[in-house]
């Protein structure tokens, strides 16, 4: 009995695993992400001074196409407020899910890339919104 509980259970990891792994938040694939986090890591060694690395880039700040590239279909309104609140929301589901802090963010020529965030531990970033939470 104890034996087959545990393939049960181990089976259940298994299949939860390998799905988070092929899960897509919208239009982010969480297995793409992770292998960009590992390569920069990589690239990068001990010499971990910048505050963040662009994963990719969208090569456009239009309103419009990130909705598309995205597939952010649900965003009511299309206004930058409105889209930063998206990303900001989405930025914090796949840093939850990859164990690290990402964000969307514009470059200098006002295109919306995908930053990987190494001044802080997603553990300290996200303990401090669950303090804040708590408190409230």
């Amino acid at each position: 009995m104890t034996i087959a509980i545990h393939q049960v259970y181990t089976q259940d990891i298994t299949i939860r695993r390998r799905a988070m792994d092929e899960a897509k938040i919208y239009n982010v694939c969480l297995q793409r992400v992770k292998f960009q986090i590992t390569n920069a890591k990589q690239r990068l060694g001990d010499a971990l001074s910048e505050t963040r690395l662009i994963l990719e880039s969208y090569n456009t700040g239009d309103i419009a196409e990130i909705v598309d590239i995205l597939e952010l279909y649900d965003l009511e309104e299309h206004t930058r407020e409105a889209l930063t609140e998206k990303l900001d929301d989405l930025s914090y589901t796949v840093s939850v899910l990859v164990k690290d802090k990402i964000s969307f963010d514009y470059d200098e020529k006002g295109n919306l890339g995908l930053y990987l965030l190494l001044s802080q531990t997603p553990a300290e970033a996200f303990g401090k919104a669950d303090a804040i939470l708590a408190s409230a």
